[in-house]
């Protein structure tokens, strides 16, 4: 619509002539009818006068669509919003689903090394050498006879660097043949299941 018929329909739903409405924005009253006419325009400054008088926005005066901008606006919001909204659920799911799936883990990965390595055993060996006795602890996993933990006398630790070895059957093999060679005797304890911690 343009600008002059909308001066008119609004200067009508007030109930104004032309004269009245030429008075209260100070311009004469053929000012506005050349507006209505749509042969001039107000310029800015009438323009406010006029949106004052008529109580609207200088955008509807001019008849200027910021309701489309407006919807565009919200429509923005509301996308952000709901993409906020479906982070913050995903967020919350996985702080929720993450030590769930975290128990899961450590289980399957328990079952599977028990599996493949076996079950954590406990052996130790006792020998005696030059008239003095000593022992070595090993925990180790069955199957693979790779070493946990392990420890006892530092003087069979030093003299046969059992330290070095990774395999608890091939360290026990190693103290019981030193032994052995040098004289003395060894007694290996049956192994036994321990917990894994």
């Amino acid at each position: 619509m343009e600008i002059g018929n909308k001066i008119m329909e609004l200067r009508k739903k007030k109930g104004m002539s032309q004269e009245e409405l030429a008075e209260k924005v100070g311009v004469a009253r053929q000012t506005i009818s050349k507006w209505e006419l749509g042969e001039t325009s107000p310029d800015l400054k009438q323009s406010k006068e006029l949106s004052k008088i008529f109580n609207v926005s200088l955008d509807e005066l001019v008849d200027n669509d910021i309701k489309s901008i407006l919807v565009e606006k919200t429509s923005n919001t509301e996308k952000l919003a709901g993409l906020i909204l479906k982070f913050i659920k995903f967020l919350f799911i996985f702080v929720i689903t993450m030590p769930i799936v975290y128990i899961i883990i450590v289980i399957v990965y328990k079952n599977v090394r028990e599996n493949n390595m076996g079950r954590l055993m406990d052996s130790s060996i006792e020998c005696t050498l030059h008239g003095e006795t000593y022992s070595y602890e090993f925990i180790y996993y069955e199957t693979t006879g790779q070493i946990k933990e392990a420890g006892g006398d530092g003087y069979l630790s030093n003299i046969t660097d059992v330290n070095k070895y990774s395999d608890a059957y091939q360290a026990l093999d190693v103290i019981d043949a030193y032994v052995k060679n040098n004289g003395g005797s060894c007694t290996k304890t049956e192994p036994k299941e321990v917990e894994d911690e």
